[in-house]
């Protein structure tokens, strides 16, 4: 059955219909269920915002606390840097014994899988609390946090880094009899050298965005300040902190993706 443009486009338009309307339906599902009132969310956004732009625009006062304010991010950048660094390391010698191509056997394997499934998948908030409670407030604390899921996320992308960039490498080494540890450190790793160097480029930055939200949680770094000025009513100094984690995290952004459109 040949169709025209014209019956091709019916069938688009009306399929967005169907969909827009399934999308709304749900919403006034969830919205009964859930008790959410519609009117009254929506009639208070200007409120809100105004209100944000009233208290959080920094003032001159707020520049006093800006010393403070710079120590705290700098702080909170070398703790995600620091974080993720380590936990790189220790995610590409574990992607190495159990990885599909370099794995030791399917033991490690296994445990490989589990690990960083485990470790990913858990929210970086629980294992802030779950840390904080075992720890106390600490920077040590706040490390750990981003560590653990820097760690699960890491040994996902090398992984699959690993598996399928040194397919070709690892047979070609195998076949002039070469060990193990020759694959590894004179095929593997330099092949995908560039991708590693992409990969944690990539998770600093994300370690930057992430520890803000830690140091809320753990009591360290800029998210500490931040909450230590929003508790004691201080917003105008808390208007100062959003502002300069904002350009910290737009610079490391910039500088991340510049490197890595280098890199690849």
């Amino acid at each position: 059955m040949n169709l025209t443009k014209k019956d091709i486009f019916k069938q688009r338009f009306y399929s967005k219909i169907i969909l827009l309307s399934t999308i709304v339906i749900l919403y006034g599902i969830s919205s009964v269920i859930s008790g959410f009132q519609n009117g009254m969310a929506f009639s208070s956004i200007p409120a809100g915002i105004f209100w944000l732009l009233q208290k959080f625009i920094p003032t001159q006062n707020a520049l006093q606390y800006f010393p403070e304010i710079l120590d705290s991010a700098l702080k909170t950048v070398l703790l995600a840097i620091t974080s993720t660094m380590i936990s790189a390391i220790f995610a590409l010698f574990l992607v190495i014994i159990g990885s599909n191509s370099t794995g030791i056997n399917i033991f490690t394997k296994i445990i490989t899988k589990v690990i960083a499934s485990f470790f990913r998948n858990m929210p970086i908030v629980a294992w802030s609390l779950i840390l904080v409670f075992s720890f106390k407030q600490s920077q040590f604390t706040g490390f750990l946090a981003l560590f653990l899921i820097t760690f699960g996320h890491l040994t996902r992308a090398f992984s699959e880094t690993i598996d399928d960039v040194t397919g070709d490498v690892i047979e070609a080494l195998k076949s002039v009899g070469a060990s193990y540890f020759q694959i590894i450190f004179c095929g593997v790793i330099p092949s995908i050298s560039s991708q590693l160097l992409s990969w944690l480029l990539f998770f600093i930055e994300t370690g930057v965005r992430e520890s803000t939200l830690v140091g809320i949680l753990t009591g360290t770094g800029i998210g500490f300040t931040f909450s230590l000025y929003y508790k004691s009513f201080r917003y105008d100094a808390a208007g100062l902190v959003i502002l300069v984690v904002t350009v910290i995290v737009v610079g490391v952004e910039m500088l991340s993706n510049k490197l890595r459109s280098e890199l690849m």
